[in-house]
This record gives C-alpha cells, structure tokens and sequence, in this order.
C-alpha cells in the first residue's frame, strides 16, 4: 500500500454530527501522515462549515453528498432496507470501491455493523465480526474484543475473536507474539460455561500464546494483551469501566476542593494529576475497530466529542497504514484455514 491513502468520515452520524466531526477533521489534518479525508454528508450543510478552512485543509478534503442520516435509535434492519443513501452506507461504500481505505462513523453501532457487514462482507473464515478496542493498563494498554456485537456468541467464535485481537495486537503494536486470555469467572480450568470452557481448550490446542482463563481485573493489570469475551460481557464491562473512572475523577475534584489545605495540595499535585487524566482520559481510546470485514471500519462512540473523533480518527490512520484487513486475512488464512479445532 502507498503512503497516501484516504478515510471517509460520516459527518452526520452520531449525536452531535457536524460540530463533532468537522473540527475533529480538522484537527486530524494537523498529525501525522500523507492521508486524505472524504466528508460523507448532506453537501448543503457541510459546505458553509468550510468556509474559514484554509487552502491547505480544503485541499485535502471533498466532500461526498449523501441525502440521507441514520437515526441513533433506528433500527439496523430498517437502517440497511430504507437508508441506501445514508452518509453511513455511503462512507462504507467508499471503502468497499476503494475509493476510501477505511471509514469512521459515531452512528448507530448497529446500523453500522450491519450495514458494514452486508456491503463489506466478512474475511473468509469469520462467521461473525466483533468490536474492538483499547483500553489503558498498567504497562501500556489491552486490546479486548467483542464490546457489543454479538451477544450470544459460540466456543468458534471467540476462538475467531481471539485469532483476530491477535493479528490486530501485532500490526498495530508491533507485538510477535500477543498474550490472549480468555475472560472468565476465574483462572481455574473448571470455571466459566460450557462455550468458554470449550473455547479455552480450542485456544490451547492453537499456535496462539493463549496464556489462559482471566478476570475482570486483569484487562489493567497489563499481564495480557488481548482479552477475548462475548459482546453481552465486553459491552458490560466497558462500560462498568468508564463509569468507574468517571466517579473516581469526581470524588478527586470534591476532595480537592473540600478544604483551604486540600486546595493547596491538589495545586502541588496538579502536574502529576494532568499527566494522570490525560494518560486516563477515555477520549484518547475512542475508536472501535469492527474486525473481521473486508475493510476497514471504524466506531466512535455516539456521544463522542471532536477530541475523542479525532482520535478515532487516528486508529483509522494507523489500520489503513497497516493494511489491518489484509494482514488479518492473511492470518486467518494460516490460522483458522489450516488450524481449524475439531
């Protein structure tokens, strides 16, 4: 793949849409990288919204119309039938004609799986796509998968889960041999369901270094670097997590600010505080990879706001770099092809 390559943005997914995505453009235009962006959108909206853009930004943008948004509370059936010329479906088939390397969108998780899925397809060997992404731990951070997409899910498919977080642990961090866990009750062989059981004994026959059964906390404790669970816990434990650091933040603030002595140390403190917010900020992991497509797509949270798109952004810029996609099809072709459990 070339240097230059180009991301498609759907500029009116999400709750916010336009305020978002637009500065979040802009600011991605200042980093790192020969990249393009397509602004997927209704053109009337977006157009006005370019006006105090410099040469050197508009020269690195177009815009790419589409008439129609995904509502947030739509349903993906409805989405995929009724919204063919939704700025969603059409960034997604921007990248399906390569005019596009990969796409980002704050939409409707399940509009944009669906939709991904369908235009896109999956690799050969995935039955099922997941959600992926990176969270902060002690030495680094953890990549962990699936976060939403699949709810019920079989022991096959999160051995493909695992197969996928693999090979997105080594393009992406450059890792040769990624530790997986599977996510579990607890470490022993006896606990967990049956489908995890029989997923962990799936995972100890691969060529993975699958390191075994762990819990909740050892996603930050950095002694792995993929966590591999099913969509209903993943989403859960996601979100546990961000409500989590969101109350701890502000019990800090309160303490801080409850006495004259309290204020005087947070002001002492207030360095390594700013360097422990910016390393925790869940804006800097914003940004899904939805693993397993032909493509590469790219989810933002919905109520993303443009430091946090930026981001997600970012991931897009580093997959596309990467060739996610076909370094992962590559892998499977040698891991799931030529190594399917029994």
């Amino acid at each position: 793949m070339s240097s230059s390559y180009t991301i498609a943005l759907d500029v009116m997914g999400g709750d916010y849409g336009v305020p978002v995505v637009l500065p979040a453009a802009r600011q991605a235009l200042k980093g790192k990288g020969d990249f393009r962006l397509q602004l997927v959108g209704d053109q009337a909206v977006i157009e006005p919204e370019l006006e105090d853009w410099n040469a050197a930004e508009r020269e690195r943008v177009e815009i790419v119309h589409a008439s129609q948004v995904v509502g947030m509370e739509e349903l993906p059936a409805v989405a995929l039938r009724t919204k063919r010329d939704s700025s969603m479906r059409v960034a997604i088939d921007q990248v399906r004609k390569g005019e596009a390397q990969a796409c980002v969108s704050a939409g409707n998780t399940g509009g944009l799986m669906a939709t991904a899925r369908y235009v896109l397809k999956t690799l050969p060997g995935i039955d099922r796509p997941a959600i992926a992404t990176a969270l902060p731990s002690m030495n680094a951070h953890t990549h962990m998968l699936d976060l939403g997409a699949n709810v019920d899910v079989e022991a096959e498919h999160l051995y493909q889960f695992a197969v996928m977080g693999s090979v997105l642990a080594k393009a992406v961090d450059g890792l040769d041999s990624p530790r997986v866990g599977l996510l579990n009750i607890g470490s022993e062989a006896i606990k967990g369901n049956d489908r995890v059981r029989e997923a962990g004994r799936m995972l100890e026959e691969s060529s993975l270094n699958y390191v075994g059964f762990v819990e909740g906390n050892d996603v930050y404790c950095g002694d792995v670097d993929v966590v591999v669970c099913d969509g209903f816990v993943g989403n859960v434990a996601l979100k546990t997590s961000e409500g989590v650091a969101k109350m701890i933040t502000s019990n800090m603030k309160a303490e801080f600010r409850s006495s004259l002595y309290s204020r005087l140390a947070g002001l002492m403190a207030l360095p390594v505080l700013r360097r422990l917010r910016q390393r925790f900020d869940h804006r800097r992991y914003n940004g899904a990879s939805l693993l397993g497509l032909q493509g590469i797509v790219i989810k933002s949270h919905g109520s993303a706001d443009s430091l946090a798109f930026a981001n997600a952004i970012r991931i897009a810029r580093i997959e596309a770099e990467a060739n996610i996609a076909t370094r992962i099809d590559k892998q499977l072709e040698r891991l799931l092809r030529q190594e399917t459990p029994e």
